[in-house]
């Protein structure tokens, strides 16, 4: 299936995701919950799913004021049976999907001698496998569908280089999902699925708290915004800063688009 020609298309009628379903894994807060409000704005019925139930079907209230349908539900991206009944109720209840984002992850530290198995494992499962189990039940239902479709991998600045010590369980799993997202974009593309990253660098949400917490009781309360400071763009970043990335990979701005990773970083990787 040759992906589409959208020339003839004007630019509200390319960035529009009016008629499409999209899924969005970790969708309760922060990056995920800025993109779930954005697809929205965009037309699009939206799924939200994430770990903590509440978060999610907070996120879809707040997505039905755009006039669109929007579900949240409880999702463990660990567990291949819970991805498949989150794309199953997509297609069952608002009719297929169009776009799957695979946003869930964490951002734990650990020193390398601190660094247990369980911990490793905990990381590369969410991370990484939680990223594979949701491409692979997405582009099931798109390739049944026949209508191609876009999936986007949140990868980080740190699938690029590592950042610093104690992120060994991190950088790894960022550095898969960039090998992913190339050999989906290589193996999906005669279906029609494009496959994109989108690699944040830090990004100031509820999930990046902890850290945040941890520079100030060593008496570094102003760090994040000093590593912000230093960055050629002169700040790190808010969620809607990559919300926005993730809606252009999304639309047909992109079609052309395939195994990326678009960095969003400030300036971060240009030093």
């Amino acid at each position: 299936m040759a992906i589409a020609d959208v020339s003839g298309k004007s630019i509200p009628e390319l960035i529009s995701l009016g008629g499409r379903v999209a899924v969005i894994t970790g969708g309760g807060r922060g990056i995920g919950r800025a993109i779930a409000k954005r697809f929205a704005e965009a037309g699009a019925s939206v799924l939200v799913g994430d770990v903590d139930r509440k978060g999610a079907e907070d996120t879809a209230d707040c997505l039905r004021g755009f006039g669109q349908p929007a579900i949240g539900m409880e999702l463990d991206v660990c567990d291949e049976l819970s991805i498949s009944q989150l794309a199953d109720r997509a297609v069952a209840e608002l009719g297929g999907i169009d776009i799957w984002v695979n946003n869930a992850g964490i951002f734990p530290t650990a020193p390398l001698f601190e660094l247990t198995e369980v911990k490793w494992d905990h990381v590369l499962d969410l991370n990484l496998k939680g990223t594979f189990l949701g491409a692979r039940e997405a582009a099931k239902r798109m390739t049944v569908a026949g209508h191609g479709g876009v999936i986007v991998n949140l990868a980080s600045t740190a699938g690029f280089r590592a950042p610093g010590p104690a992120v060994a369980h991190y950088v790894s799993s960022k550095f898969g999902i960039r090998g992913l997202t190339k050999a989906l974009a290589v193996e999906l593309g005669p279906s029609g699925i494009r496959v994109l990253a989108v690699a944040p660098t830090y990004i100031d949400t509820p999930g990046t708290e902890e850290l945040r917490a941890t520079f100030e009781a060593g008496g570094h309360s102003d760090l994040l915004e000093q590593i912000g400071a230093g960055k050629p763009l002169g700040r790190t970043g808010v969620a809607d800063d990559v919300a926005r990335v993730v809606l252009f990979c999304a639309s047909d701005l992109a079609m052309l688009m395939t195994g990326s990773t678009v960095a969003v970083d400030a300036g971060e990787l240009a030093l």
